[in-house]
C-alpha cells in the first residue's frame, strides 16, 4: 500500500495521532497547544461570512429565475425539517432503550460550573417570534462583521434576489462578486494547508485537559451517540442517497479530507468553504450549492439534533425524572425549534441544551455538568454527521432540480489542494 505523505488526509490523521500522544505524555503542554486550534478556527471563521455572502448572492443572482430560487429554497427547508426531525426522534428512541443515565452518580454535577451556558441560554430569547427577529440584523454590514450566519444569509438572499430582478444590468456586479469569490477561495486553500496544525493543537488540548481516562467516563452514552449517528448516516441518509441514485459510502469517501478535518477540530464550520467547492466538483450546480449549504448549516444540523435529544433524556434518566410519552413529544417539539440556528462551533450545543431544559424545570439544568468531560469527544461525531447530512442534502436538491452534472460542465472547475485522482466522485448506486 502506497502512502501519499503530501495528502491532506494523511497529514491530518498523523497530526491527530501525534496530538493524542503529546496530550497523554505532556498534558500541561497539550492544554497550552489549544492556541493552535483556536488560531486555525479563527482563520476559517474570518472567511466564512464573506464566502457565504458571495456564494449565495452569486447563486441567486446568476440564476435569474426568482421562481426557481423560491422553489429550491422551499424544497430545501422542507427537506431540512423532515430529516432533522427524524434525527431528533431517532435520538429519543435510542436513548430510551439504552437508558445510559440510569444509576449514574449525579453528585459530580453539583461541583460543575454551568453558569456560562445557562447565562447564555437565558440571554438568548427563545420562541418562534424571537427566532425570526434574530434573523433580521440591525445593520447590514454589522452582521458581516460579527460573522452571524443567519443574518448574513438573510442579507445575501435579499441582495441576490434584488440582483436577479434587475437582470442584465446587475451582471457586472455578479461577475465582480465571482472574481472576489475566487480570491477568497484561494485564501481558503492557503489556510487549509495549516489544518494539520489546527487538528494537532485541538487533539493535544482534548487529551491533555481531560486525560485518556475521560474516554472511559460516561462511555455508554458516548457509545450510544456514536452508534446512533452511524446508523442514521448509513441507513437514513444511505436510503435517501440510494433513492436519488448515488452511494452514501462512496460519497463519504469523496469528502474524507473534510471529515478528518472536522474530526480534528470538532467544528463542521472548519470544512464549510472546502466542502462547498467539493460539492461543485462532485456535480452540484454552483447556484444550488451557494443556496443550500449555508442554509443547511443553520437548519439541517442532524448530528446536533441527535445529540440534543439524547443528552436531554440522559440527564432526565440520571436524575430519575420520569418522562411521559407526551412530555417526550413536547421535548421533541421544543428541540425542533431550539436546534435550528445552532452554530457548528464547539460549545454551542450546551447553550442550546440549557435553553431547551429551561422549558422543563423538572430536569435539573446543572445536569449539563455531567456531560462536560465527554462533550468534546461527542462533538466530533455530531460535527461529522452535520457535514455529511448537508452534503447529502445538497446532492439531493441538485438532482431533484435537474441541477446535477457529474461532468461539472455547468461549473467552472478550479484547483483545490490535496485532492488526488482517487477522490474523483462515484455517483452510481
Amino acid at each position: 500500500m502506497k502512502f501519499n505523505f503530501r495528502s491532506l488526509t494523511f497529514q491530518v490523521i498523523t497530526a491527530i495521532i501525534i496530538g493524542i500522544i503529546v496530550g497523554a505524555i505532556f498534558p500541561e503542554l497539550g492544554v497550552q497547544l489549544k492556541v493552535l486550534a483556536d488560531i486555525f478556527i479563527k482563520l476559517i471563521k474570518m472567511l466564512i461570512a464573506p464566502i457565504i455572502f458571495l456564494t449565495v448572492v452569486i447563486g441567486i443572482g446568476s440564476m435569474g429565475n426568482l421562481k426557481k430560487v423560491g422553489k429550491i429554497g422551499g424544497k430545501a427547508l422542507i427537506y431540512f425539517e423532515v430529516v432533522s426531525t427524524i434525527a431528533l426522534a431517532i435520538g429519543l428512541v435510542v436513548v430510551h432503550f439504552v437508558n445510559p443515565g440510569h444509576g449514574l452518580d449525579t453528585s459530580a454535577a453539583n461541583s460543575g460550573d454551568v453558569s456560562a451556558y445557562t447565562t447564555a441560554a437565558a440571554e438568548t430569547e427563545q420562541g418562534l417570534v424571537a427566532f425570526i427577529m434574530n434573523i433580521v440584523p440591525d445593520n447590514f454590514f454589522g452582521s458581516l462583521a460579527a460573522g452571524q450566519l443567519l443574518p448574513v444569509l438573510f442579507c445575501a438572499i435579499l441582495f441576490g434576489v434584488a440582483a436577479a430582478s434587475l437582470g442584465e444590468s446587475a451582471k457586472p456586479v455578479i461577475k465582480l462578486f465571482e472574481q472576489v469569490s475566487e480570491i477568497f477561495f484561494k485564501i481558503i486553500n492557503m489556510v487549509m494547508r495549516l489544518s494539520p496544525i489546527g487538528a494537532f493543537g485541538a487533539m493535544s488540548y482534548t487529551i491533555g485537559n481531560f486525560g485518556l481516562e475521560s474516554l472511559k467516563s460516561l462511555g455508554l452514552l458516548m457509545a450510544a451517540v456514536y452508534i446512533t449517528m452511524f446508523l442514521f448516516i448509513v441507513f437514513i441518509l444511505g436510503a435517501i442517497a440510494k433513492f436519488y441514485g448515488f452511494n452514501i459510502l462512496k460519497f463519504i469517501a469523496y469528502i474524507k479530507d473534510e471529515i478528518f478535518l472536522v474530526v480534528g477540530t470538532s467544528s463542521s464550520e472548519s470544512a464549510l468553504p472546502s466542502m462547498m467547492r467539493k460539492l461543485e466538483n462532485y456535480g452540484c450546480s454552483k447556484q444550488v450549492v451557494g443556496l443550500v449549504v449555508p442554509t443547511g448549516y443553520s437548519f439541517n444540523l442532524d448530528g446536533t439534533s441527535i445529540y440534543l435529544s439524547m443528552a436531554a433524556m440522559f440527564i432526565a434518566q440520571a436524575y430519575d425524572v420520569p418522562m411521559s410519552i407526551w412530555q417526550q413529544l413536547t421535548l421533541l417539539g421544543i428541540l425542533m425549534l431550539t436546534s435550528k440556528g445552532a452554530a457548528g462551533v464547539t460549545g454551542s450545543g450546551f447553550i442550546t441544551l440549557a435553553a431547551t431544559l429551561a422549558a422543563f424545570p423538572m430536569i435539573p439544568v446543572e445536569g449539563i455538568a455531567l456531560l462536560i468531560g465527554v462533550d468534546r469527544f461527542m462533538s466530533e461525531a455530531r460535527a461529522v454527521t452535520n457535514l455529511i447530512g448537508n452534503g447529502v442534502a445538497t446532492v439531493v436538491i441538485s438532482k431533484s432540480e435537474k441541477e446535477f452534472d457529474p461532468t461539472g460542465a455547468h461549473n467552472k472547475v478550479v484547483d483545490e489542494p490535496e485532492v488526488s485522482p482517487s477522490t474523483s466522485p462515484e455517483i452510481t448506486a
